[in-house]
């Protein structure tokens, strides 16, 4: 599943530091080692780029600026993705402003982007620690929602 790819290349390469300049072919042959299939492995790494690509692009920043107030309505398709205790779970963390408006449509964006019906809130988080550990400064809220992830004591996130 493409989702275990990714959580596979964040522990490995992003979360531990280690060396991150490796050559996609390379990539691509040690997760074929790892076990993952061909086909996961291109839609992981397309999911990536894609990632990469939404930081260079700066559409909602004027539109959030002004809509401090505002309240996000989510698609039908949106909403088949993401159940309630995920909405939930996202508005919870702009209210602690771990998330902040670009952030959130960021993570909205990549989790419409995976391919998959089989989305859990843990798979959400993992993919708010992608986005925020890719946008430059989101340092601290990286950090508070790595704490968040990495708790015990999930029964506050409820």
């Amino acid at each position: 599943m493409m989702m275990d790819i990714l959580m596979y290349l964040f522990e490995t390469y992003i979360h531990s530091d280690a060396e991150l300049q490796v050559d996609q072919d390379e990539l691509e042959d040690e997760l074929l080692r790892a076990g993952f299939h061909q086909p996961d492995i291109y839609k992981a790494l397309h999911w990536l780029e894609e990632l990469a690509a939404l930081q260079q692009t700066d559409t909602h920043s004027a539109i959030a600026s002004s809509a401090t107030t505002s309240m996000r309505i989510f698609t039908g398709q949106e909403m088949e993705r993401l159940d309630i205790e995920a909405r939930g779970f996202l508005l919870f963390l702009e209210q602690i402003k771990v998330l902040t408006s670009d952030t959130r449509e960021m993570v909205i964006d990549r989790v419409m982007g995976l391919e998959t019906y089989e989305f859990e809130l843990d798979d959400l988080k993992w993919i708010i620690l992608m986005v925020l550990f890719n946008v430059p400064g989101n340092e601290n809220a990286y950090t508070m929602m790595e704490e968040l992830l990495y708790s015990k004591e999930q029964g506050i996130l409820h």
